[in-house]
């Protein structure tokens, strides 16, 4: 399967889509899919000329990939400057996520860039690592025990033109670290003998700055700002291979000793 198959979405009536997505090794559904299909779903109610701009999701329950999503798109506001959207993604259990997203006419030509892309090896320096994420290539670039990861990504496949759809694909990269990152400032994950934690994504938000696309190199720079009890928060710095800061991603991580 190519990303640009993971966005062909059914049309189940006014509204209602119909997504599916590979097996991944655990045997429950990707959030950072879930998140990106809603998004794409919310996308085929929204005139062209409003670009996605924000997005705020809960991961409600786990999803199972032994049937497929169901994402009910809700028409919240139509105005001339933005264009609001709420998404429930639904199984067989219930809704596995409830997700708002805004979309805004483009309007201005100030540009101020206050985050630098980190200096990092070039993508073309780094071997690609081996993930459950089929669908992108991941070049990790940076560890570090105080709570950073940092890496490259990109889809394995070119596709088209559509701002929605790169969005879209950025939003499935953006849930891959920041579990990572939490993890690294546990105590528990600097034993030797492993670190026994269990963590699952709480509720994630994006904020896109600039189309980006996402068959190119982009930069995900994922820092873990508090760990507070068995709650982690993280975010991240996105940034176009050309040093562009493209996008900021925040995610809220439930961590837990094994019990």
């Amino acid at each position: 399967m190519q990303f640009a198959d993971l966005m062909q979405l059914e049309n189940h009536g006014p509204d209602t889509f119909i997504g599916v997505g590979p097996r991944y090794p655990w045997g429950g559904l990707y959030g950072g899919q879930i998140v990106a299909q809603a998004l794409r779903a919310a996308g085929h109610s929204v005139d062209p000329s409003h670009r996605v701009h924000s997005l705020h999701a809960y991961f409600i329950r786990r999803g199972h990939d032994d049937a497929p999503v169901r994402f009910e798109v809700d028409r919240i506001r139509d105005g001339r400057s933005f264009t609001t959207r709420r998404v429930v993604a639904r199984q067989s259990a219930g809704a596995i996520l409830n997700m708002s997203c805004s979309f805004s006419a483009p309007e201005g030509d100030d540009d101020l860039q206050r985050h630098p892309m980190p200096k990092v090896p070039a993508p073309d320096t780094i071997a690609d690592e081996a993930g459950f994420l089929e669908l992108m290539q991941r070049r990790d670039a940076l560890s570090d025990p105080q709570g950073r990861r940092t890496a490259w990504f990109r889809t394995r496949e070119p596709f088209g033109d559509d701002p929605i759809d790169h969005a879209c694909a950025l939003a499935y990269f953006s849930d891959d670290f920041p579990c990572d990152a939490v993890r690294l400032r546990h105590p528990e994950a600097r034993r030797k003998d492993g670190d026994g934690l269990w963590l699952t994504s709480l509720d994630h938000a994006i904020w896109f700055h600039h189309p980006a696309r996402a068959d190119r190199w982009m930069l995900h720079d994922v820092h873990c700002q508090t760990l507070v009890g068995s709650h982690g928060l993280a975010t991240a710095q996105v940034f176009s291979e050309s040093g562009q800061h493209v996008a900021t991603v925040t995610q809220e991580v439930l961590i837990r000793r094994r019990r």
